[in-house]
């Protein structure tokens, strides 16, 4: 078992995510310890329980400790299976970095995965979903990732219920080979997304 001071440099939620998709990669069980000890708010928040207990749903992990306001969380991970699921994180937490604390593990599923998220696409703090999409995917697709994602609906601060589809195909991941030339495409072209609420 690994064990990680959850309170190590900035100490946020970042650590925890990214713990446990690696341990879900892996196969590697995690001790997570001292969860947020620098924040105002101490220990998980809503939207860290629910990446963890989504993601234990989804390597079929023995969890302790995934509620919000726990300061320490074990993570003992076992066989990654994909399909068609919904996760509602019930905040304003961020679909992007829910879908990024997944994406590992849905890439060695078993199947493809057709995951409906709901929470904000664009809040403070956290990448919105069209960089999500339109950067981060785009990036990994270099590397043999083979994800889309589809916005359904916006969600904002303190509401969210904003809606995402991500799928996602199993692929194993391969060197990337990036160069000038591969964005000769976009090279002469500059592109933006602009929208608003309460309006």
């Amino acid at each position: 078992m690994i064990e990680i001071d959850g309170s190590y440099g900035e100490g946020g939620g970042q650590i925890v995510r990214t713990a446990v998709a690696l341990s879900a990669v892996t196969a590697k069980s995690v001790l997570i310890k001292r969860i947020r000890q620098g924040r105002p708010k101490p220990g998980l928040a809503a939207q860290h329980a629910r990446a963890i207990r989504t993601l234990g749903e989804i390597c079929h992990a023995a969890i302790k400790g995934a509620e919000p306001g726990s300061s320490e969380v074990l993570f003992c991970p076992h066989e990654i299976s994909g399909g068609s699921r919904r996760v509602e994180i019930g905040t304003a937490g961020s679909v992007a970095l829910l879908m990024q604390c997944l994406l590992p593990a849905l890439l060695q599923a078993d199947r493809p995965t057709s995951l409906h998220v709901q929470g904000g696409t664009d809040v403070q703090w956290a990448p919105t979903v069209d960089y999500f999409k339109n950067v981060f995917l785009t990036a990994l697709s270099f590397f043999g990732v083979k994800a889309r994602v589809q916005i359904l609906r916006r969600g904002y601060y303190p509401h969210g219920q904003g809606q995402v589809l991500l799928e996602v195909e199993p692929a194993p991941l391969k060197p990337a080979h990036i160069s000038y030339e591969s964005f000769a495409a976009a090279r002469n072209k500059v592109s933006g997304i602009s929208h608003c609420s309460n309006l």
